[in-house]
């Protein structure tokens, strides 16, 4: 049972937005408890920029209403701007500022907030401090768009695919990073498709296909909801195999296949496992690959659309 408005950082009710005969987001509701890190997962064209964006005050939607911290743009919009937080997916700064002189910018616009070398050393980049932009590798210059957004000490903070293109130890700097934002209590709007990202920084998380919600809860939860604890994916040469005899199988619950590769969704690992064999040895098949892992929000996706999260539009 959700909290009362009061509590909610985040309510979007009825949200739409299209382009020319292209519905972007499509009459969504979503809200957002104070304290936690709500994502929006979903592939390229899902509408989780656009929610993202209306809800940042960049874009105005056609119908349906947005209201941040007991706030709206249309009346509140001087104090929203204090009490937000923002990271786009490109954040462009000059490159010819140093750190702290970026900062000490973006600090200048809010009342409140940390001292800039607070921000700095929040963000590990007290070595850079004095580096112009430019000079910054890709790690760190997201790792600055990040303290651009926390300079105001915001309540409410978005993050726009905030890890994209960025190397395994940068990705885990940030999500340090946005721990420790949230050990403060304060709500953290992401939007994100790596799932092992969403898993391990979300409370709750809204999965969006066609500028829709078609999935909303837990990332366990949605995970349980499949009814299989396991995946086993396989190729194989020869005949293509009917998903009907696939979903036959002894201990399997679903059957998918995708560009010549199967994905079985199943209860009992012990079990599917053997009855595959088994069924690809009686029609004379051989085996060429085979893998098994947990059940991931990226097999709730799959088992929602018949795609991919990282698919496109």
């Amino acid at each position: 049972m959700l909290p009362s408005e009061s509590k909610l950082s985040l309510s979007v009710r009825g949200l739409r937005k299209a382009y020319a005969d292209v519905a972007a987001v499509d009459g969504i509701d979503l809200e957002a408890r104070a304290g936690e890190c709500f994502g929006l997962l979903g592939p390229n064209g899902a509408g989780k920029a656009t929610t993202i964006e209306i809800c940042e005050g960049l874009l105005e939607p056609d119908a349906g209403s947005v209201e941040m911290l007991g706030l709206r743009w249309k009346t509140d919009a001087a104090e929203l701007r204090q009490r937000l937080g923002v990271q786009l997916q490109e954040t462009q700064l000059s490159e010819k500022q140093t750190v702290e002189e970026t900062l000490r910018l973006f600090r200048s616009f809010y009342v409140r907030g940390p001292e800039v070398a607070e921000v700095i050393a929040m963000v590990q980049l007290e070595e850079k401090r004095r580096s112009r932009v430019g000079q910054l590798s890709g790690g760190q210059r997201q790792r600055l768009a990040m303290a651009c957004a926390l300079v105001g000490e915001p309540d409410l903070l978005f993050l726009d695919e905030p890890t994209t293109g960025l190397d395994p130890q940068a990705r885990r700097q940030l999500w340090e990073l946005i721990e420790h934002f949230k050990t403060a209590g304060r709500t953290i709007i992401l939007t994100t498709h790596y799932m092992d990202e969403a898993e391990r920084l979300c409370d709750r998380v809204a999965i969006m296909d066609h500028g829709k919600v078609i999935s909303l809860g837990t990332p366990r939860e949605l995970v349980a909801a499949l009814g299989a604890d396991h995946v086993v994916e396989f190729a194989a040469e020869g005949s293509e195999i009917a998903l009907g005899t696939l979903d036959g199988l002894e201990g399997v619950r679903k059957a998918h296949t995708e560009d010549g590769f199967y994905s079985l969704q199943v209860a009992q690992l012990h079990v599917a496992v053997p009855a595959l064999l088994k069924e690809l040895a009686s029609r004379g098949i051989p085996l060429t690959e085979l893998r098994t892992h947990s059940a991931t929000l990226e097999d709730v996706f799959i088992s929602l659309t018949g795609r991919h999260l990282r698919d496109g539009d």
